[in-house]
């Protein structure tokens, strides 16, 4: 039987075919959104078994091997790894046509030299060889095989950044590792007791009392000012949705007042304050000459028993609704109206709203920067064959593809590196089908430099790294 994953997965025309192996396969990767613990990249990190490095906290297998039955033990639980590797296996013929198929046998084809389809027939072999294969692999070894060049973690304003320094400082190690400021907590004030408990952890890092939402504002900028000094480049934020509610100047800090003081507020005042807070961490970042990334759609923890049990990023997230285009619109418009407005990647998580955003970009878009506001790339649910290939297309008929910044791994594995692999074989077979079919012109130094600009020189030039 011929091998799964050949020289020509995911290819259908001779065209992809060489737009990928001649201008895709080698060119270096820049991963700006990523969740890796930059802890493990400094210490190194090595696995006992393929079980660790797949299975540890992965929630799209959890959430797949719960579908198909397996009690959360061999998920979240202390059994052996052996026994959750077996069962993953258990469940793996019946992933077809799901994405985690094709993200498994990559990974161990690239990672393992292993090409056999994963089942509980070849789960004891593949078992054996992954594990003498991870005998010479690391955290380190692993970025390198990749071609990484450059990889922006996930990072908390609080955070010490120490890790990133020892990276930094690590003469022995060329992959760049920066982090990505992330200020979530920082707005969400529903639950006070939480809050306040940050609140104090931020106002220990910044070493300054945070009593009034200007203080609040001050220590942010003051950290916001250290992650810059540490190399960061972009900011991030999780949002369910986009809220851009009118208010006055004193609200927020009323707001802020009586959180600090323990007290509730409403579902509008939560609104307000996020809508002071978006807008006034936007303009902190346009200040550096920095990248926004807004992450839009996920609607999380719906498991309370399960998130009272595990905790969040277990795998009981999903799409939200949609419904937030007058609020984006609402927002960027301020910002553009005070001349604010960084650079800004939006990023959807229900595919309905691709076309949105695609059309949202050129209302924004102002002539100093190509593709200054981007559509961004295929997210969590949506980061599979059929997600980016409707990215993709939305993109193209309603903005510019070539200016895209491409593809990130959003993801905690070492072993996700191979989803750029994937995404520019989806690439490629989209390009290379409308070569073949007359749709754009059969001229491989025109296609191959759009496909060498979208894998690694557009993100190279777009966010001014120091490579």
């Amino acid at each position: 039987m011929k091998k799964f994953i050949h020289d020509d997965f995911l290819l259908q025309t001779k065209q992809a075919s060489k737009l990928y192996h001649e201008y895709a396969k080698d060119m270096p990767i820049i991963d700006f959104h990523c969740h890796l613990p930059p802890q493990e990249v400094a210490g190194d990190k090595k696995w006992a078994n393929v079980a660790e490095v797949w299975l540890g906290g992965d929630h799209y297998k959890w959430r797949a091997m719960r579908s198909n039955g397996v009690a959360e033990k061999f998920c979240t639980g202390n059994v052996a790894d052996r026994e959750k590797f077996e069962k993953f296996a258990e469940t793996m013929p019946y992933l077809l046509r799901n994405p985690m198929y094709h993200w498994t046998q990559l990974e161990l084809a690239r990672y393992f030299d292993v090409f056999d389809l994963l089942s509980p027939e070849t789960s004891e072999d593949i078992w054996q060889r992954t594990g003498e294969k991870l005998k010479s692999i690391s955290a380190r070894s692993l970025m390198k095989e990749s071609n990484v060049v450059l990889a922006c973690t996930t990072d908390d304003p609080i955070d010490s950044l120490e890790y990133h320094k020892q990276i930094l400082t690590d003469d022995s190690f060329d992959v760049q590792v920066l982090p990505t400021w992330r200020p979530d907590k920082a707005m969400k004030i529903a639950d006070p007791y939480t809050y306040n408990e940050y609140v104090d952890k931020l106002a220990a890092a910044a070493g300054m009392a945070i009593n009034s939402y200007d203080d609040l504002l001050e220590a942010l900028r003051k950290r916001h000012d250290f992650f810059h000094e540490c190399g960061c480049r972009l900011s991030d934020r999780g949002l369910d949705t986009v809220v851009s509610e009118t208010f006055n100047e004193n609200e927020a800090d009323c707001i802020f007042a009586r959180v600090r003081n323990g007290d509730r507020v409403t579902e509008y005042e939560v609104a307000v304050f996020q809508t002071s807070m978006l807008l006034e961490l936007a303009i902190m970042d346009a200040d550096r000459d920095w990248t926004m990334q807004l992450h839009v759609g996920a609607m999380r923890n719906n498991n309370t028993a399960m998130f009272n049990s595990l905790g969040p990023d277990t795998g009981f997230d999903s799409i939200a609704d949609s419904g937030y285009a007058k609020a984006l619109s609402k927002f960027l418009d301020r910002l553009t109206s005070i001349d604010k407005l960084p650079k800004t990647i939006l990023y959807n998580l229900h595919p309905g709203d691709n076309e949105m955003l695609a059309t949202m970009l050129g209302n924004f878009q102002d002539g100093s920067v190509p593709g200054k506001i981007q559509l961004g790339s295929g997210w969590w649910f949506l980061d599979q064959k059929d997600g980016m290939e409707r990215q993709m297309e939305a993109l193209s008929q309603l903005g510019l593809l070539r200016r895209f910044v491409g593809m990130v791994t959003d993801s905690r594995s070492f072993l996700s590196y191979t989803r750029h692999e994937y995404f520019r074989r989806v690439l490629c077979n989209i390009l290379g089908n409308d070569m073949a079919n007359g749709l754009i012109p059969d001229d491989y130094e025109l296609v191959g430099q759009m496909v060498k600009d979208i894998s690694y020189n557009n993100a190279a030039t777009y966010f001014g790294f120091n490579l």
